[in-house]
């Protein structure tokens, strides 16, 4: 697991009206203040990726659909520099994961259909802090499978 990230199981209530999904509390241990909250679709076949925030803690759910979430480490100093975390999240595995600023990240849908993400960020969204690359990128040793590339 890359230093920082921290992924933790959700509660998900079920009944015959429907069903409760819980993200995060105030008195989470992984929360630390609030900035905003996103929502983010992904549809099937699409590539979302590379990014980094450089200041962003971002926390992230998937209430709709599954994702596989890639995480790369190239910062300086960190005991998993150099390492790429897959992450599967969403209705089948319903978790919140935590990531730090400084970590490169994509996304892709793991069905045929859209996924949508739930982003609890601590800061709110500022273009100045965020730096993307293309997923072809050969800086980060990962490669995806088919999928077009769209931020």
């Amino acid at each position: 697991m890359i230093q920082g990230v921290d992924i933790k199981p959700l509660k998900v209530f079920r009944d015959e009206r429907g069903q409760v999904m819980h993200m995060m509390r105030c008195d989470d241990g992984v929360f630390t203040r609030f900035g905003e909250i996103y929502f983010s679709v992904v549809n099937p076949g699409i590539i979302k990726g590379w990014k980094k925030h450089l200041k962003m803690t971002q926390h992230f759910t998937v209430p709709q659909g599954d994702i596989k979430l890639v995480l790369f480490d190239d910062r300086v100093g960190s005991l998993t520099r150099g390492q790429v975390q897959e992450i599967f999240i969403g209705e089948e595995n319903y978790n919140l994961v935590r990531i730090p600023p400084e970590l490169w990240y994509a996304f892709s849908s793991q069905k045929n259909a859209p996924a949508m993400i739930a982003n609890c960020s601590d800061i709110p969204h500022d273009p100045n802090e965020v730096e993307l690359l293309p997923i072809g990128d050969t800086v980060i040793p990962y490669t995806w499978g088919k999928g077009r590339s769209n931020f």
